[in-house]
């Protein structure tokens, strides 16, 4: 459950985005009324004093929406847990993270494992109470985004720098969006190490490597069926390799020939048409790949193979591997055709001058 995940934002961003540009308007005229539209008399040009009111007005509401993204369903989460009492406080931890995914199903309408009073209860407590949260944060930036507005067109003189606010806030923006990404890239890192941690105290590091049976299954539950797992991880190791073995099979031939029609037979159209047309390729998203091998390629080799009486599951790394070679030809292709056209073109020319083909150049030279 979250704040943008139970309702709809597309109106809150279609009203930011319009406010935006509203207000990017009213500072640009109000700086232009100032001086009676001589644009010469204003310090800075006159879009910069629309976009110094808009930030004046609507940043604050964007801050007061993050926090409240932030903090806001574990807030809610509390209040549900504490206000349904001792039924709630005598569950386990799993048995609470399932609760309260039940009650995020019956907020969205969606069909949940099981429903009782519990949960009925849950719901109403949950509905009121982020019904006062939104109306609460509606309030509270409508009365941010007005101080701000009132404070800024005071501010909207001729003499003003508004160039210079603009551009010092844009540098603070792009620097901690900069950070942000650093930060994140760190936060995973050590996520991925303290969940490890936390594995391997319960899964001995020997089992983990050398076992041979994968089957990742543990109980949420006591008596749960189906709850006992095993975690080695060779199964993995082998597919991976299998998997890339099959796409190297693929992309190599395919990628290193094209790299060479590209490089030295095809015509500088021709080249110019092709090769941002093999690119498309690298910018097509891994989970499309995925998909277009899980409903067509995997059914196809399925199909192909019980023609000859053969049992091809659909799930074969074969099918892994043809999608995962034709996802890496851009970059096999690209890498080859920066390594052909790095060699010096005098190489070329003395080999074509003493008699060998354009074949035996490329194979040689």
């Amino acid at each position: 459950m979250s704040f943008w995940g139970d309702y709809d934002m597309g109106p809150f961003v279609l009203t930011l985005a319009l406010l935006t540009a509203l207000m990017v308007y009213v500072g640009r005229r109000q700086a232009l009324t100032s001086v009676g539209g001589v644009t010469r008399n204003l310090h800075s040009l006159p879009s910069y004093y629309g976009y110094y009111l808009a930030i004046c007005s609507l940043g604050p509401v964007l801050l007061i929406a993050i926090v409240w993204m932030s903090f806001e369903p574990s807030l809610l989460r509390t209040y549900v847990l504490n206000e349904l009492g001792e039924p709630a406080a005598a569950l386990s931890g799993p048995e609470r993270q399932v609760l309260m995914s039940d009650i995020a199903g019956l907020v969205k309408g969606s069909v949940v494992s099981q429903t009782n009073s519990l949960r009925e209860q849950g719901l109403v407590l949950y509905t009121n109470a982020h019904r006062v949260s939104r109306s609460f944060f509606v309030t509270l930036a409508i009365i941010a985004m007005i101080s701000g507005f009132i404070l800024a067109c005071r501010k909207i003189t001729p003499a003003y720098r508004a160039r210079n606010f603009v551009e010092r806030t844009m540098q603070t923006f792009l620097f901690l969006c900069s950070t942000v990404a650093v930060l994140t890239t760190i936060g995973i890192v050590l996520s991925l190490i303290f969940e490890s941690l936390r594995f391997f105290e319960k899964v001995p590091l020997m089992d983990f490597l050398f076992g041979l049976h994968w089957s990742p299954q543990t109980a949420l539950r006591s008596g749960q069926v189906g709850s006992s797992g095993a975690f080695g991880a060779v199964p993995l190791f082998a597919g991976t390799l299998l998997i890339t073995a099959l796409a190297m099979v693929v992309a190599v031939p395919i990628g290193l020939f094209s790299a060479i029609y590209l490089s030295d037979y095809a015509s500088l159209r021709f080249r110019r048409v092709a090769k941002p047309l093999l690119e498309i390729l690298a910018g097509v998203p891994t989970v499309v790949y995925g998909f277009f091998a899980a409903l067509t390629i995997a059914p196809a080799i399925r199909g192909f193979g019980e023609q000859f009486g053969l049992n091809v599951a659909s799930e074969s790394a074969l099918a892994a591997g043809l999608v995962m070679g034709v996802m890496i030809i851009p970059f096999v292709s690209s890498l080859s055709d920066d390594v052909i056209n790095a060699v010096p073109q005098s190489l070329r020319d003395a080999s074509l001058g003493l008699g060998a083909t354009k074949s035996e150049t490329i194979k040689n030279i």
